[in-house]
């Protein structure tokens, strides 16, 4: 936004259509759009919660084991919606609510393989998931490997399975 110092350098056409634009941008209601993040989020976490519970319940997984089950089963979900044109209506809708980090990156992922599948499975497909995923995939690594090395140059003992 223009302040008034320099609102008063342009020409009347100009002042007319910052006023126009202004009055046309669509208002931004925080507290609601913090509620419909809260809803929609808080209801994927409660689904990918009940599919765990699922599987530890009729699939004799132990909490652990019923981890990996249930992602796959939630980017399965994503993946469908997100080709359905569901998931995109809900992230426009909730915003960051539909940011869970495994849904919303099947949901970009998927996204991005829709939308460049005429250009071919290799440069199409692959290049465009990719564009995507790669720097989630260096940003992982060079994470793990920092953490490696503080753990080695601390001599931090790693307990667990």
């Amino acid at each position: 936004m223009a302040s008034k110092s320099d609102k008063q350098k342009l020409t009347p056409v100009q002042q007319q259509y910052q006023d126009l634009a202004r009055n046309r941008e669509p208002r931004r209601f925080t507290f609601t759009n913090l509620v419909r993040a809260f809803i929609i989020g808080g209801t994927i976490c409660l689904i990918g919660q009940a599919i765990q519970q699922m599987f530890i319940h009729w699939g004799g997984f132990d909490e652990k084991k019923a981890s990996n089950p249930t992602v796959a089963v939630l980017v399965i979900i994503s993946i469908i919606l997100t080709s359905l044109g569901v998931y995109d209506k809900l992230a426009q809708w909730a915003g960051a609510g539909t940011a869970v980090p495994v849904t919303g990156f099947a949901n970009a992922m998927a996204s991005a393989a829709i939308e460049h599948r005429r250009e071919g499975l290799v440069l199409g497909l692959g290049g465009s998931i990719f564009k995507v995923a790669g720097p989630v995939i260096v940003f992982g690594t060079v994470a793990a490997f920092i953490i490696a090395i503080v753990y080695f140059i601390f001599d931090i003992k790693m307990t667990g399975g």
